[in-house]
C-alpha cells in the first residue's frame, strides 16, 4: 500500500533522529516504523486514516482509551493552575490527594508515597529504601536481594540486577550487583498432574530453603504478583504470595511487590497482591496509574520503614530525587484515572469484559498449535507451537496488516487491551488474531 506524503515525511524524520527502545534499529530498513497521527478509544490512526486496534494498551499503560475526554478535561483544568513545582521543600494539592487516595486503597497499611517518573525508577527507590532501612536499623549486613527466575523489573542498573531475562541482562552483567533467583511459580512449569497451587507451594519451599540460609544478609525479596510479564505472561497461584509473605515476616526480609504492570486493575483486583490477602512492605506502581497519559511512578511503604528515616541527621534521610517527582500534571491525570475507576465501577465491569473475551477467544484456545491459553483479570496469553525463530516478528507484521497491534514475546502472544474495549471490538480482536495465527502457521 502506498505511503502518503505526511506518513512518509514522519518516517524519514524519525528514522534518523529517534533511537527507539528495545529495538535493533537496523531492522527498520525492512520493517518500517508505524506513523501515528491520532488515537481514539482502542484505536490508533495514521495520517491516511488507516487504523489498528491497540490490543496491548501501548506497552500496558493505556487503561481507558486514547484521548479519553475525562482525563483530557482534568489535565486542561490543571494546566490553568500549576504545571509543576519541585517537591523538595514544596507541596501541592494533586500530589497530596493522590497520596491519600493510594494509601486508602491499601487500607492505610501503606501510608507513605515516594514518587518518580517510570517503573524502573520506582523499583530503584524500593531497593535503595530497603537497603537503607536495614542500615539505619543497625543491620548493615542486609544488602542482598532475591527475585524470581525469569522475572523482569526494569532496565536501570539496580532494577536490572534483580531482573532475570538474559536478553536484557547479559550485556550489562559486569556493571550489576549480584542477586539471587529462586524458582518461578509459573504454572506452565508444573509436573504433569500437579496443580498450580501445589506447584506454587513447592516453589515456596525453595524460597524457604534459600531464606533459611541467607536471611541474615538479605534485605528484600522482589516479586511481580500473579503475572510475570516480560518472560511471557507467566501466571501463578496466589498461594505463592501468601507463603512468601509469611516467610519474609519470619526471616525479617522485606517483600517488594512490583505492580508496575499488574496494578491498577489489570489483574482483576486493583492491586494483584490483594488476591492473596497480603500487604507488601513496598508497593511499586506506574504504567496505568495515569491512564497512559504522562510518566509517573510511585513506591508506597509502611510506617516502620518511614520511621527508620525520620531523624535529625540528614544522612539518615532518604537522599534520592527526580527533577519531576510528583509532577502536578501527572498526579492530576492519575486522580482522573482513579475517578473513572470509582465512577464506572471498572473492576466489576471488567469481569464481564473478561468473560466475553474468553468466549470470543475459544477458537484460539482450541487451535491445535496453541498451548497454555491463560487469563488473569484483563491479561490473556497463549503459547504457539512453532520452531520458527522469526515467529514474533512475522506475527507482529501480519497482525498490523489485519489492523491489530500485537507484540509477541517470543512464541507467546498476549492481549492487554484498554478497559474500554467494546464487545464488537473484542470480536474483531479475536477473529483477526485467529486469522493472523493461521496465516503465520500456513
Amino acid at each position: 500500500m502506498a505511503v502518503s506524503t505526511r506518513n512518509a515525511t514522519l518516517l524519514t524524520r524519525s528514522a534518523g533522529a529517534v533511537w527507539h527502545p528495545c529495538t535493533q534499529m537496523k531492522q527498520h530498513e525492512t520493517l518500517p516504523l508505524v506513523p501515528i497521527a491520532r488515537g481514539d478509544g482502542v484505536w490508533l490512526y495514521d495520517f491516511d486514516g488507516r487504523r489498528c486496534l491497540d490490543a496491548i494498551s501501548s506497552w500496558w499503560v493505556n487503561l481507558f482509551g486514547h484521548c479519553n475526554p475525562r482525563i483530557n478535561a482534568a489535565l486542561t483544568s490543571q494546566l490553568e493552575q500549576l504545571e509543576h513545582v519541585m517537591l523538595a521543600g514544596f507541596t501541592h494539592e494533586p500530589v497530596v490527594e493522590l497520596s491519600e487516595r493510594l494509601s486508602a486503597l491499601t487500607g492505610g497499611r501503606l501510608g507513605h508515597c515516594f514518587y518518580a517518573s517510570d517503573g524502573a525508577s520506582a523499583i530503584e527507590i524500593a531497593l535503595k529504601m530497603s537497603f537503607h532501612f536495614w542500615r539505619n536499623s543497625g543491620r548493615a549486613q542486609k544488602t542482598r536481594f532475591i527475585s524470581l527466575a525469569n522475572g523482569y523489573h526494569g532496565e536501570t542498573l539496580g532494577a536490572l540486577a534483580v531482573t532475570d531475562v538474559a536478553l536484557f541482562k547479559d550485556t550489562y552483567a559486569p556493571l550489576l550487583r549480584q542477586s539471587a533467583q529462586v524458582p518461578s511459580p509459573d504454572w506452565r512449569l508444573a509436573q504433569q498432574g500437579e496443580s498450580p497451587r501445589a506447584y506454587a507451594g513447592r516453589c515456596a519451599q525453595a524460597l524457604e530453603r534459600h531464606l533459611e540460609q541467607h536471611h541474615a544478609e538479605t534485605a528484600a525479596f522482589i516479586v511481580e504478583p500473579l503475572v510475570q510479564g516480560a518472560t511471557g505472561m507467566a501466571m501463578y497461584d496466589p498461594e505463592y504470595l501468601r507463603r512468601a509473605r509469611a516467610l519474609c515476616d519470619r526471616c525479617q526480609v522485606h517483600l517488594i511487590a512490583d505492580e508496575i504492570m499488574t496494578g491498577c486493575g489489570r489483574s482483576g483486583t486493583f492491586f494483584a497482591h490483594a488476591q492473596a490477602g497480603i500487604t507488601p512492605d513496598f508497593l511499586c506502581l506506574s504504567k496505568g496509574i495515569t491512564g497512559g497519559y504522562l510518566p509517573l511512578s510511585v513506591a508506597l511503604t509502611t510506617d516502620p520503614v518511614y520511621a527508620a528515616f525520620y531523624d535529625d541527621s540528614v544522612a539518615r534521610g532518604f537522599l534520592h530525587s527526580h527533577s519531576y517527582t510528583g509532577n502536578a500534571l501527572a498526579c492530576r491525570a492519575a486522580l482522573a484515572t482513579l475517578d473513572i475507576f470509582r465512577q464506572d465501577d471498572v473492576l466489576e465491569a471488567n469481569k464481564a469484559r473478561a468473560a466475553y473475551l474468553n468466549r470470543a477467544a475459544r477458537s484460539i484456545a482450541e487451535h491445535p498449535r496453541v498451548r497454555n491459553f491463560r487469563n488473569t483479570g484483563m491479561i490473556w496469553a497463549f503459547d504457539v507451537d512453532t520452531n520458527d525463530p522469526a515467529f514474533a516478528r512475522k506475527f507482529y507484521q501480519a497482525a498490523l496488516a489485519r489492523e491489530l497491534l500485537l507484540r509477541p514475546i517470543g512464541n507467546t502472544i498476549y492481549f492487554m487491551p484498554p478497559y474500554v474495549i467494546a464487545d464488537d471490538e473484542i470480536d474483531f480482536l479475536a477473529a483477526r488474531t485467529l486469522a493472523t495465527l493461521e496465516a503465520c502457521l500456513a
